[in-house]
Formats: structure tokens, sequence, C-alpha cells
């Protein structure tokens, strides 16, 4: 079957699914592969739960049922069908990547311009070679504005992902160490992510640009940018309240082009000073597409993180920051560094996970991140979790170190703790998120 005649068939049944397990009736099931599983296997009963077509790569199911649709490769299928329908609408598209803050970065952009467009936009975290595509099929023709996040963990991922989704504009938060057993280095890394600028120049787009990264700046030459940061001289520059002293970021911005330069104040409820760049690029983006500013100061404030990503949690007896959905040296860095400058009255309490995926630098990144804590203490109590922290305990620093998450939460069942404020930072692998019910 062709793209072409899938699409007819599409355009009658506009809810795609890959689990054959949330069926709803008339949608399209398309029979996925995975490692340890082969969605062919189930798409006679996707058929039967009330799909009206099966994408398969099995020719003997097309046989044995007409609702059996053959293609030489279902996910290829998918993805050329998002792609199709995305170009048949072709409604502007942002993409949002980096190592750090994109999803919360993407999360404030959709904030910001929903309050004046009707916006498609990434759901969760359906940044990935499947996730796009079912974002792009869900695109309707009453759809004015598309966001989407791409991820990567691996070199040509933000390429193939950029030739799916067509992004007239683009924005990458920073470059960073993370996945590192996949991009084998940090310049993978940076050539990884830079394959979105790749794309936005050979295809003539925008590209949203944090001037104060010197890297991002050294990788847009020769390109229509639109910049936002600290600099004065940017379209929109901002600037912390106070630096690193609020629980919340909190800051002031103004932009050049506004026929006034007034300046506005924005109290988040965003956790940390990093948050900064995240929130001006929200700024920047609402700007260029001409939400009004009110709006955007409105959008920011309104937002409440729910995702264990830079958000404060009240328990009975403690504070906690919750941001444990990830974690790589460079975020661990900052956010230790930024939980140190807070200023509270209450005890400080660490409790960190493993940063995965780091490969053969797994070692020494959380051997610096030792020396990080070290150098910031004395904390009130240090807990580590997670085989990588444990190989480096030496019994000599006082530390807490506990090999999984089972044991941690049997240790503060018998020893809660109280009256503190606690950081809360890993990778989403530890389960770190299952911690705040116990504090």
């Amino acid at each position: 079957m062709s793209i072409d005649e899938l699409y007819v068939l599409f355009r009658q049944h506009r809810i795609v699914t890959t689990d054959s397990r949330k069926i709803e009736p008339g949608s399209i099931f398309f029979a996925l592969k995975g490692e340890k599983f082969d969605g062919n296997d189930y798409a006679l009963a996707a058929l039967a739960a009330g799909a009206a077509y099966a994408v398969v790569d099995r020719t003997d199911l097309a046989e044995r049922h007409n609702g059996c649709l053959p293609v030489p490769n279902v996910l290829q299928a998918l993805q050329e069908l998002a792609c199709h329908h995305r170009r048949q609408l072709g409604i502007p598209l942002i993409a949002v990547t980096g190592t750090n803050g994109k999803t919360t970065t993407k999360e404030l952009i959709a904030a910001v311009l929903k309050k004046k467009y009707n916006l498609l936009y990434t759901q969760g975290n359906l940044n990935n070679h499947i996730g796009v595509p079912l974002t792009l099929l869900q695109m309707q023709e009453e759809h004015q504005l598309a966001l989407v996040e791409m991820g990567a963990s691996k070199p040509g991922d933000i390429k193939e992902l950029a030739e799916i989704a067509e992004p007239n504009f683009g924005l990458i938060t920073n470059i960073g160490k993370a996945h590192l057993a996949g991009f084998g280095s940090l310049e993978g890394v940076r050539k990884t992510k830079g394959e979105l600028y790749d794309y936005l120049k050979v295809h003539e787009g925008v590209v949203f640009v944090n001037t104060d990264d010197r890297i991002l700046t050294g990788m847009c030459d020769g390109m229509s940018v639109i910049g936002y940061g600290t600099d004065p001289g940017c379209s929109v520059c901002g600037k912390l309240r106070t630096e690193h002293s609020d629980v919340f970021c909190s800051f002031f911005w103004k932009s050049r082009i506004e026929p006034e330069a007034k300046e506005h104040f924005v109290n988040t409820r965003l956790i940390g000073a990093y948050n900064l760049p995240n929130a001006l690029a929200a700024v920047m983006v609402g700007f260029f597409f001409d939400v009004p500013s009110e709006d955007i100061d409105r959008a920011l404030e309104e937002y409440i993180p729910n995702n264990s990503r830079s958000q404060l949690i009240q328990t009975s007896s403690n504070s906690l920051i919750v941001d444990a959905y990830n974690a790589n040296p460079t975020s661990m860095e900052v956010a230790l560094r930024n939980f140190h400058a807070i200023k509270d009255n209450r005890l400080k309490v660490l409790i960190l996970g493993d940063m995965l995926e780091l490969g053969d630098e797994s070692s020494d990144a959380h051997a610096q991140i030792l020396s990080v804590i070290r150098e910031l203490g004395p904390w009130q109590r240090v807990v580590l979790v997670g085989q990588e922290f444990l190989r480096l305990q030496t019994g000599k620093d006082g530390f807490l170190y506990f090999p999984s998450i089972e044991e941690l939460k049997e240790y503060l069942t018998r020893n809660p703790i109280t009256d503190s404020l606690i950081l809360l930072k890993g990778s989403h692998g530890i389960h770190l998120q299952e911690i705040p019910d116990l504090c």
C-alpha cells in the first residue's frame, strides 16, 4: 500500500495507535516492532477490539484479514504518513531540542503561544522517532501553530526527526554531557543537536538562540537568528531579580523591539535561576509570534510544573525540590549550586541518584559530582542512590550510599527526615520520583 492510499484512509480514521491494548473504535493500529515484541502479532487482536485497520509488514496477515494493510516497513510508513500529513496542512512548526531543559522550555513556550493560538504541541515526552510522528498525526485543520520537542540518544536522531517534521523554526536550549554512551563525546552531542540548525540552514528557517551561550552562537553562522539572553543588545533581554537567592525563578525582561521598551516582571513557579534561559526563550518565541506582552507574563506565572522537573512539593514535614526526571553532569552541577545558594533557614538535605547512560565517562562524572558536593558542603545529610555512586564509596565522607531505591525507602521509613529543604535529583531510571511520599 502506498502512502497516498494510506493517507486517504487516515483522513477517514484520524485516531492512530501503536498499543493494541488501547484501541479506540475506528482507529488505525500501526504494528511496530520492539526489542522484545512484534506488533504484527497483535494486529488481528487490534482489529477484533475495534480498530478499522492495522498497518502491518507481514504479508500473511494481509491474506488472513482484509483489515490488515501491508507495507514494507511499519515504522517507516508511520513516519512517512506523518510527514505527508504535516505537508498537507503546512502550518508553521517550531522544533525544540537540547541537552537540558527542552521539555520545560517546550511547556513554557506552549503556555505562552496558547494565549493566542490554537496550538498543537508535544504531549509529555513523546519526542523520539515514534513520538514525533504520533504528534504530527494529531494535527488538525484548525491548528494554527505546531511545537514539537525532539530528543536524541545517538548521532542522526535529530536529522531524522527534522526531516519528518520539517520545522520552519528551531531552538536548541543548550549542549551538555548526556547520553554519552550513544553520542561518544560532548562533540558528538554538539553535532547531533546541531542537526536541527543544519536542517534549518538548508531550508532557510529561523533559529531562536540564547546569545549567552557561546557554543550555540558559534553554531549558527549564516543563519537567520533571533537572539535572547542577558545582553541588552538581544531582541529580548532579561535579568534575575535576585540572583540565586529565591527558591523560584523571578526575573525582569524587556524587548528592544517593543516601541516603549517597557520592563516586565515575572515571578514563575519554576525552581532555580537556571530556568531563566528557558523562560526567556518562551518570552522570545511569544513576542516573535505577536502574543501580547501581558499574556506572555501571565502564561509564565500561571505555569506550574507537575512532571518532576523543577517542581516544588510541600509535605507535612519538608519542602522538596523535585528534579528527578533526568540527570546528567551538567544539570546535576547546576542544580547543586543553585540549591546551595538558596537562602533558607531550614536544614538542607541532598538525595541524589545515579546519572545514567554516560558510557566510559560515568565513573569520572560521578566522582566530579562528589567533588562538587564536598566543595559546597557541609550539608545536613547527603544521600546517594545507585551503583555508580556506590562504587565510589570510601567510608570517609559521611555520606549515605544505597544500591537502589528500595534500600533508600527502607532507610527513610526507619529514619524520617523532618523540617528540611530537600533536593531530589537523578536519572528517571533510579525512580527518585517515588521518594516524596516518604518525606
